[in-house]
């Protein structure tokens, strides 16, 4: 990364003066599969996560969620007994990608509104009043 964007851009993982701030008041804990960093802080209770790619709150895994929040005191591998075997790993937001969830009615995917059944009457206004006038 340069150093310039390094300085500037806090949307694509921690800037310069905040990797810095962490590194010198805080210890590192861990790291998940991802390569997401958590630290300590020395002194208190704050906790921080420097992200291994753009900042994104749902880019973290439950189990460190967890330790982010004071839920478990110590780090997942120590604090939390391990996954069940049919558990999946949690995947991201996708809304606004091309991966995201559309259904076959949607206009994204170009699909046509399926044919009415016979027993639908468009209103007009040719033909306004109450059911009862007609």
């Amino acid at each position: 990364m340069g150093l310039l964007k390094q300085i500037f851009t806090w949307w694509d993982g921690a800037t310069l003066t905040t990797g810095i701030h962490v590194r010198r008041h805080g210890r590192q804990v861990g790291s998940d599969a991802l390569g997401n960093l958590y630290y300590a802080a020395k002194k208190g209770g704050r906790r921080w996560v420097l992200y291994n790619g753009p900042n994104d709150a749902s880019r973290i895994p439950p189990d460190w969620y967890a330790w982010m929040h004071h839920q478990i005191d110590g780090p997942p591998d120590e604090s939390l007994p391990p996954p069940p075997k049919f558990l999946r790993p949690p995947t991201p937001n996708l809304t606004g990608t091309p991966l995201a969830y559309r259904p076959s009615g949607a206009l994204e995917r170009g699909a046509q509104r399926p044919a009415a059944s016979g027993d639908y009457e468009a209103w007009t206004p040719d033909k306004a009043g109450t059911p009862d006038e007609r």
